[in-house]
Parts: structure tokens; sequence; C-alpha cells
């Protein structure tokens, strides 16, 4: 499937999300955006709107926006946030609550006490990998393809990525990727868990494989 191999844009992400149930890493959410063209001066975009749309109806307000710069064939990842866990709770069930049993009761999600992160992309084509990490879950990976509001079209989105989802993002386009995301928290350093920075190169097929296929 395309999402597991060459990946799948916004815009199929969406409209096949019923087609695409038992690859679908649950708690991720992808949803379009509106770039609006200005003629000879440029365009104007929204990012996305807390009373309407995903981030309201999940529950989901930034605490903390921030942004970044990945230059033309330049990767990050893989990184992963520690997702909460109660005192003595068993993972599985905890997770199986949030994500299986009461998948739309998103009043149960711990937003303040773990860092969610909601993604946007102001230039560029972002190449996205998300793999599910939690305890008891099924080790899902997703390949998403998101375009910057310079390549503004029916893949110009944003996604939401839970903690204990690893991601990792490439810029695959012809100019640099300039990224506005919001957390869930202010940011944590010792929530930044991260594997060996020997990924972080354009050529990585080897470690991105590696990891995806055996957990290393």
């Amino acid at each position: 499937m395309r999402v597991l191999g060459d990946g799948i844009g916004v815009t199929d992400a969406i409209s096949g999300r019923d087609e695409l149930a038992d690859s679908w890493i649950p708690g991720v959410e992808v949803f379009p955006r509106k770039v609006y063209p200005q003629k000879g001066r440029g365009h104007f975009a929204e990012l996305a709107r807390l009373d309407d749309g995903v981030l309201s109806k999940i529950g989901l307000i930034p605490s903390q926006w921030a942004s970044a710069l990945m230059h033309r064939d330049s990767a990050k990842g893989f990184h992963i946030h520690p997702p909460y866990l109660p005192d003595g709770a068993d993972p599985t069930a905890w997770f199986h609550g949030l994500y299986v049993d009461y998948p739309d009761d998103y009043s149960r999600r711990p937003y303040g006490l773990e860092q969610w992160d909601v993604m946007f992309f102001l230039t560029g084509i972002c190449e996205m990998i998300l793999v599910d990490e939690r305890d008891g879950m099924p080790r899902r990976v997703m390949r998403l393809i998101v375009s910057g509001d310079t390549r503004c079209g029916p893949d110009t989105g944003g996604v939401v990525i839970p903690p204990g989802v690893g991601h990792a993002i490439r810029s695959v386009g012809t100019e640099d990727l300039i990224m506005v995301y919001g957390t869930s928290t202010s940011f944590n350093p010792q929530w930044e868990g991260r594997i060996a920075s020997r990924v972080e190169r354009a050529s990585l097929p080897d470690d991105w494989i590696d990891h995806l296929e055996w957990g290393i």
C-alpha cells in the first residue's frame, strides 16, 4: 500500500482513511489547509482554527508554537516524545482505553501531561514517516507527503502526531523546508527522545529501514 510504500499525499490520506484503517496509526490526524494566492504579491495561508476543524474536534490547543528550517535534501529524525502513563497503570490497557475502546472520547487524552505535535509546512515538500512504538499497540508505519504553502495544492495540509509515535522528516522538494509546529506542552528537552544522529542524512535508507522493520 502507498501509505507504507512510496508515501501518500494529504488528499488521498483523508479521502481514503476508511480504506486505510488497518494501516492508520491511532491518534494521527491529517487535515487540509487553505492557501489563497494573491496575484502579484504572493499568498495568504491559514494554519488552523481552534474553534473549527480537526484541532477543535479533538480538543488540542497548542501551548507553544515554534519554527524549524531544514535545508533542501536534509533529514531529521527519528525522534519520539514519551507518552504519559499514570502510576501503576498497565501500558497496554491505558493505550487501548485511549485509542481502541474510546477513540472518540478526546477528553480522556492528557494533552497537558505529554507532548502532542501539530505540524505545518510553509515552504518545500515534506516526506514524513511515522511509526507507532506504544506498548500494546500494533506497530504500524505511515509514510506521508505534505506540500508547503509555496507548493500549494491538494497535498497542502497539517499533521497531528501523538506521543509514543516515532517520526522522521525529509526535505524532498527543490527548496528549503520551513516548518511551523504547535505542541500541547512547553518544550521539555528531556522529552526529546532521538535515535543516533547518523540517521540525519539525506541518504539514510539503511538506518530508516532497519528501524522500521526491526525496531533498532
